[in-house]
């Protein structure tokens, strides 16, 4: 059964995001016993009921909602290399044109307020499609418009961790939720057969690469 034709409850959905993480390893990246990271995230079980409420099912392109795991919890790069793309087994990896200590940089920006703390759910998060081939700076315009914000380097490993499908052939997306203050955009697209978190320019479209948005509401543990 795919994502696309199983019965979608927002309860199941949570508890599977769950389930994929602690499969993957999350609560030893974050120095937990299972247990323990299961408890932590507990509390967001029934904020995720709520607020997916009266939103689709997933699909490919787009998702009622992400429990997203943040660096202060687990380091993007262990996060990245634990990504693949649908049905395949090479791990995710940083582009090499990240200098080091590069990836601390790029920071939420303040239009997103994203709670503090560990992890907190996103809400009708979507791929980004109708803006394919649109630089992030006309991307924006579009989001905006539709009273929508664009996604985090976290959200996006999230969307690509917990929906694999998401991330497909010429159907890639910038992450101009994080900036560090320069022109350059962060993106996971495909390459080697696997993802990749690479960067490119604000003002630079692409065909293969849209912006990924969602709701502007972010609701965390507090």
């Amino acid at each position: 059964m795919t994502v696309t034709d199983a019965p979608y409850d927002a309860a199941t959905e949570f508890d599977r995001q769950v389930a994929r993480l602690v499969e993957l390893g999350y609560p030893k990246l974050a120095g937990m016993t299972e247990d323990d990271f299961r408890t932590l995230v507990h509390p967001l079980r029934a904020v995720a009921v709520t607020g997916a409420a009266g939103l689709p099912a997933p699909t490919e392109e787009r998702v009622p909602f992400l429990l997203v795991i943040t660096r202060d919890l687990v380091p993007v790069e262990d996060r990245l290399a634990l990504t693949t793309l649908a049905g395949k087994r090479k791990q995710g990896f940083l582009d090499r044109h990240y200098a080091e200590g590069d990836l601390a940089r790029f920071d939420p920006i303040k239009e997103l307020e994203v709670p503090e703390g560990p992890a907190y759910l996103l809400f009708d998060v979507d791929r980004g499609e109708e803006t394919l081939n649109l630089a992030p700076s006309a991307a924006m315009e579009v989001i905006t418009g539709q009273d929508r914000l664009p996604i985090t380097i976290d959200e996006g490993l999230a969307f690509v961790t917990l929906h694999p499908e998401a991330l497909a052939k010429n159907k890639c997306f910038s992450l101009v939720g994080s900036r560090c203050g320069d022109k350059r955009v962060p993106a996971l697209w495909i390459s080697q057969g696997a993802p990749k978190l690479g960067w490119c320019w604000y003002g630079n479209p692409h065909t293969w690469l849209g912006s990924a948005s969602a709701r502007p509401e972010r609701i965390g543990l507090s």
